[in-house]
């Protein structure tokens, strides 16, 4: 393999100190970055490369040797000379640059790397060909408007393909599984439809407030923190056509038609389709918790939304008439990420003259915790009769992954090294996504759209329930999810 040299700029934040540095230590030790490599993480911070190793001190010395420390400032100009200097002396290497910053450097970055030719992908050095790529967190953009002129301002430095907007979400196991469990399973796909399907859940709550993240959340919100981006990525998956190959090409057109097939909702639409809310006071095990508005950070009079219910319709020949609800929130009564697939029912109900009567199937794709898979179909109660009760076929992922589920970031950061853009997000995806939420977010800047109110530990807002079609309402997971059996009654 070909030394890589890997440069974090944010590398004395929280995110590399939690996330970025276990990962790629966790990739030297299966051998994807070699001894011969090299880590820089730059920051503003003044410190030595001892002390800034002293951070991971339960990492390998062998691992810690190749790491380097850089006090850079993003602004200066001169600074990016030292860099350049620094990735010089490592040898013949590819060069990774990870943006763990603000967004607000995501152009100031680029821009310096570009005036120091540290973006330029030579075709030859030292008879070793040389690629350079970045690596760019969420958000990407704050609104459709943002989110062009970052990719028009990205583009000016680094092409396309050089370009690796992450998203961790796509690099869980269980989520890439969603693929496996449609497209290798002759069984799934010919009722992955419109006939079949009568509708379907996406849910990712947590149990959890704003923590410390009141001054960041506040301008952000639940619709940006996590619908536009991870829980659309979601639906993709569910609603996406069969690639022709699973390359990086093709699998990233198909994400973006579905992107380009979400029905637009005009403003009476959204006030019907969309439910937003914000936590309020509330006692939970006897204890007080603080409203949204009391958090440190957050402003008095806040209209930011901690809750966000959507229906959502795909314009398609195979999703036409079939609804997706996403549903998103904090200070919910647990934490868990997962699709719950609906079929419609039997077209003859044999036994609804008998007293119990059977229900639809549904499958449900559990991405955290214990992640698994559970389809929930109908069988007789042993006895006199025909009662029938639904019951639980499983399947929990740690049966597959003997030596546990690896790191999202590991993935992500893997594929980036290799340059396989599979599972990162285009831009035409990004430019499409916010093409769709633009004017919910207009028409709730308005003032015309209500803000709901829900109880601290409570499902949400008692209204989400109104823009689900029929008597029904969503599908509430259990609150105990600590356990590795992922069924339970729903």
């Amino acid at each position: 393999m070909i030394n890589q040299a890997i440069v974090i700029f944010g590398g004395s934040g929280d995110l590399t100190k939690r996330k970025l540095m276990p990962a790629l230590y966790n990739l030297f030790n299966k051998g994807v970055i070699n001894a011969n490599s090299k880590i820089i993480a730059t920051g503003r911070t003044k410190m030595s490369t001892q002390d800034y190793r002293l951070f991971f001190g339960d990492m390998d010395d062998q691992f810690l040797t190749i790491v380097e420390y850089l006090v850079l400032d993003p602004h200066n100009e001169r600074d990016y000379i030292i860099l350049k200097s620094r990735l010089e002396s490592t040898g013949c290497s590819n060069y990774l640059y990870y943006l763990a910053t603000p967004p607000s450097l995501y152009n100031v970055i680029p821009q310096n790397l570009k005036k120091v030719e540290l973006n330029i992908e030579p075709n030859e050095i030292k008879e070793c060909a040389a690629q350079r790529r970045i690596v760019i967190e969420k958000p990407f953009g704050y609104d459709l408007k943002s989110a062009e002129k970052m990719n028009r301002d990205l583009k000016t430095v680094f092409s396309e393909d050089q370009i690796y907007r992450i998203d961790h979400y796509l690099g869980k196991e269980t989520v890439q599984n969603i693929l496996a469990l449609r497209f290798a399973n002759s069984i799934f796909e010919p009722i992955w439809n419109r006939h079949h399907i009568d509708r379907v859940e996406i849910t990712a709550v947590e149990n959890m407030g704003i923590e410390d993240r009141g001054g960041f959340y506040d301008g952000v919100g639940a619709l940006r923190d996590m619908v536009q981006n991870h829980l659309v990525q979601l639906m993709a998956l569910v609603a996406m056509e069969p690639p022709v190959k699973f390359a990086q090409k093709e699998f990233r057109d198909e994400v973006v038609k579905v992107y380009n097939s979400l029905k637009p909702l005009s403003a009476q639409e959204i006030d019907s389709r969309v439910i937003r809310g914000q936590y309020i006071e509330s006692m939970i095990n006897r204890s007080k918790v603080l409203g949204y508005r009391d958090e440190k950070g957050v402003k008095k009079d806040s209209e930011t939304e901690t809750f966000v219910a959507i229906k959502l319709n795909i314009s398609n020949w195979r999703w036409e008439g079939v609804p997706f609800y996403i549903r998103t929130g904090k200070r919910m009564p647990t934490k868990v990420t997962e699709i719950v697939i609906h079929f419609k029912k039997s077209p003859h109900k044999l036994f609804s003259s008998l007293a119990s009567v059977p229900e639809q199937n549904v499958l449900i794709i559990r991405i955290q915790p214990n992640e698994g898979i559970v389809l929930k179909f109908d069988a007789k109660v042993p006895g006199k009769g025909f009662n029938v009760s639904q019951v639980p076929m499983e399947f929990t992922y740690d049966k597959l992954a003997q030596n546990g589920i690896e790191d999202a970031y590991s993935k992500l950061i893997q594929d980036a090294i290799v340059a396989d853009s599979t599972l990162f997000t285009r831009s035409d995806a990004v430019e499409a996504s916010w093409n769709f939420f633009d004017p919910i977010i207009a028409h709730w800047n308005s003032g015309k759209a209500p803000l709901y109110g829900y109880p601290a530990g409570s499902w949400g807002p008692l209204s989400a329930d109104s823009i689900i079609e029929g008597d029904i309402s969503f599908t509430n997971p259990c609150k105990n999810l600590t356990n590795t059996n992922i069924y339970c009654e729903l």
